[in-house]
């Protein structure tokens, strides 16, 4: 050792212990990031002031609220086209969140977008949901006809804003603007006008951030190919039927010439996972070369410029023919059309029994009130699992002598 050296020999046998390395400065953690990107650092903030995050970006902070949430634990049992007491195979809003912000990340490290965004707004999408899919919003909304109406982005925007209860200091999970604004993909003018500057884009004509678009764009690649997985799963659809689709038969007989000896369960997940890439190939080379032509310099450069992230069009128009073909064939089939039938009586039955009585609620959604009793009505309804919203029915109305 050196004359010099003031440090003391160690214990025979220990090892020295290395100083906990820094944390990544906010900077080092978004220095990847495309100048068009969304930067946490540049955010526009909360709707009520927190002390900034010691280890994360403020969109991961927003990513984690989310997972923790109640609403978010209910997707498990709300559905997208069929009733959740069906069968345990099929998708849920979970499963289908989960598998939107799978897409949308990875479209986003290639385009250099902020996956922590993306995946955030991706897994806020559907928090405001009814039971049943879109055959319980419609019901809803026909029963809010005369209040306002009921729309899923708006209803999910007002969870995270106010409706989820786990802080002391404010309603809501308190998420970042740029969040906010990705989980309101469409919005009318009139209800714009109520946002403030959440709105605003609606009635500019602006578009929202990039990593908005792409996770718009990945719920549509997540639904409309997990829906003709369930689907045959189902057997609701057949292969058979499906070979009027374009995008369907091309892969479907790509995989059977690579693997001749293909068949069943597995020849149709081969078929499905060609088609999601081919999918997420084409978004990421078209955006790219959308990028390249407009050359955005910043987040304000985006939202001044037409839309940017899309497929090209000879892929768009495949994809369209594949949702045209779910529509009439699965959406439209009459075993769904049933259970449609069924969802819309269970909520418009329990929203009548409250409007009619409102001390059948919970007190928390009672209001001296009268105008904003069928609002809370709403928010109790749209709040129910498939599960919750069939044992509420039947409490309300069905005598059991057991």
């Amino acid at each position: 050792m050196s004359e010099t050296s003031s440090s003391k020999p160690s214990k025979a046998g220990s090892a020295s212990v290395a100083a906990p390395a820094e944390p990544p400065t906010l900077a080092a953690l978004e220095a990847h990031l495309a100048p068009y990107a969304a930067h946490a650092s540049q955010s526009r903030g909360r709707r009520h002031q927190e002390t900034p995050p010691a280890a994360r970006t403020e969109f991961q902070r927003d990513r984690d609220r989310i997972v923790h949430s109640t609403a978010f634990r209910r997707l498990e049992y709300k559905t997208q086209v069929f009733v959740n007491h069906e069968g345990d195979l099929f998708r849920t809003r979970l499963t289908h969140s989960l598998e939107v912000a799978q897409i949308a990340r990875s479209v986003a490290r290639n385009l250099r977008l902020n996956e922590d965004l993306v995946e955030a707004i991706s897994l806020a999408h559907d928090l405001g949901h009814t039971p049943f899919g879109h055959a319980g919003q419609d019901a809803l909304n026909a029963c809010m006809r005369e209040h306002g109406g009921f729309e899923h982005n708006l209803q999910s925007l007002a969870v995270v804003d106010e409706l989820e209860e786990h802080y002391g200091a404010f309603n809501g999970l308190n998420l970042c603007f740029e969040t906010r604004e990705g989980i309101l993909k469409h919005c009318s003018r009139e209800n714009a006008r109520k946002l403030g500057a959440l709105g605003e884009r609606f009635l500019q004509g602006r578009q929202p951030s990039l990593e908005a678009q792409l996770a718009n764009i990945a719920d549509e690649i997540a639904y409309n190919n997990h829906d003709v997985d369930d689907g045959l799963r189902s057997g609701l659809i057949t292969i058979e039927q499906l070979a009027e689709v374009e995008l369907w038969q091309r892969h479907y007989d790509a995989a059977l010439t690579e693997f001749p000896h293909l068949e069943g369960r597995r020849l149709v997940h081969e078929t499905v996972r060609r088609i999601i890439n081919t999918l997420i190939v084409d978004l990421i080379d078209e955006t790219t070369r959308n990028l390249a032509r407009v050359a955005p310099a910043s987040l304000d450069d985006v939202r001044a410029a037409p839309q940017l992230v899309a497929h090209s069009e000879a892929i768009a128009a495949q994809a369209a023919a594949l949702k045209r073909f779910l529509f009439k064939n699965l959406y439209r089939h009459y075993k769904v059309m049933r259970m449609a039938n069924k969802a819309q009586r269970v909520v418009t039955g329990l929203f009548d029994a409250f409007i009619d009585d409102p001390r059948l609620l919970p007190p928390p959604y009672q209001s001296d009130d009268e105008a904003q009793q069928p609002r809370l009505v709403a928010h109790y309804i749209a709040g129910m699992t498939d599960r919750f919203a069939l044992k509420e029915y039947q409490r309300l109305f069905v005598i059991n002598d057991n």
